[in-house]
């Protein structure tokens, strides 16, 4: 068994595929599709559904890769936090951690903690916790040079 993709219900995929490819380098892994009709329905149990779909390769790898789902109809959801039960976050690993958080910033992405040293003086290793532009929690990791 292997891990196939990851998935995130997206309020506007089209925007939440731009943040990702923009400012975390994924790239499109197929043309985006519309999901409909009865097996569709049957597999998510959700009747009548309409579900748009994008998937993108992750970076540095072909799998697994990110799933985004945009249905018909969307049910909104506050902002999860941190410490809620259930996912909690995606974490990516950066060559220039206030590059990549400049770019969170710039493509609608927000901060929620700041940059923290987990390693040492002489052996800094980065970590800091942002949002994506609809508010799902990324971590973002700088490792010693």
């Amino acid at each position: 068994m292997k891990l196939a993709h990851i998935s995130i219900t997206a309020r506007d995929a089209d925007r939440l595929s731009t943040f990702y490819r923009c400012v975390l380098g994924c790239e499109v892994r197929r043309p985006p599709r519309v999901l409909s009709g009865p097996a569709v329905s049957r597999g998510n149990g959700l009747p009548g559904c309409e579900i748009y779909s994008i998937w993108l390769t992750l970076p540095g790898t072909d799998t697994p890769f990110l799933e985004l789902l945009q249905y018909k109809g969307d049910r909104g959801r506050d902002l999860p936090e941190v410490d809620a039960p259930g996912y909690g976050h995606l974490s990516f690993v950066t060559d220039s951690i206030e590059d990549t958080i400049r770019a969170v910033l710039e493509y609608g992405g927000a901060m929620v903690g700041e940059v923290t040293n987990f390693g040492s003086a002489e052996r800094p290793y980065l970590i800091v916790y942002v949002r994506d532009c609809e508010g799902n929690v990324l971590e973002l990791e700088q490792a010693p040079t």
